[in-house]
């Protein structure tokens, strides 16, 4: 007697665990992408607007309070959140060659956020523009300067972004991408012929003037 080869159903089941598990794994990282774009985004567009340093000018009247928000230091934190938010969107847009090329440009504007918000936490020229100003004086500048915790909020969001394009990068081919469903191709659709209404004389001359027997059943 022979025996008879016994199925491995162990074998078969980490299989489809394994296919399975890889939707999940896109899923995921595609939903934390998306996360992290956004909110990083956020919060570097609402750290920009806040005060990033303060100081006073000396005038004839006494010391006259300055204040500089993050806009005001720079504007490069803003719109590189600007930039990675639309690479982020255009991710879904593109394919192969074209998403890598997005996801690193996202990756990319959220390092250069928060190398521009680290180098604008301690800068004063804007201060110094301003207690100048004040003064009416071209060589005064900014005393009592402080500067608050917001720009290292916007590099934080930054980081965000940073971290966004690295999944992109590393999950991007996976991801879904906008449906082609809507785009022509070029090649031309069938026309459908008009409905010939027997009982109406106008439809019948139309028909015979487009070349068609009206009395053809369709």
């Amino acid at each position: 007697m022979t025996s008879a080869a016994v199925p491995q159903p162990r074998r078969e089941g980490r299989e489809g665990a394994s296919a399975t598990s890889a939707p999940r794994g896109g899923r995921r990282s595609l939903a934390a992408a998306l996360l992290l774009g956004a909110v990083g985004a956020a919060v570097v567009l609402l750290a920009s607007r806040q005060e990033w340093a303060g100081g006073t000018a000396s005038v004839a009247g006494g010391d006259f309070p300055l204040t500089a928000k993050g806009s005001d230091v720079t504007g490069v934190p803003a719109a590189l959140a600007i930039v990675g938010l639309a690479a982020l969107v255009a991710v879904f847009a593109v394919r192969r060659a074209g998403r890598v090329l997005v996801s690193a440009l996202l990756a990319l504007s959220g390092a250069g956020t928060v190398a521009a918000a680290v180098l604008g936490a301690g800068d004063s020229s804007v201060l110094d523009e301003k207690a100048a100003e004040a003064a009416g004086n071209t060589a005064a500048t900014v005393g009592a300067l402080t500067h608050t915790a917001w720009p290292y909020v916007a590099a934080a969001g930054g980081a965000l972004l940073l971290l966004a394009g690295l999944l992109a990068l590393r999950y991007g081919r996976g991801w879904p991408a906008m449906s082609g469903r809507y785009e022509r191709d070029g090649t031309p659709r069938p026309r459908k012929a008009p409905v010939v209404d027997p009982d109406r004389p106008e439809d019948l001359w139309k028909a015979l003037d487009r070349g068609e027997d009206p009395t053809r059943e369709v």
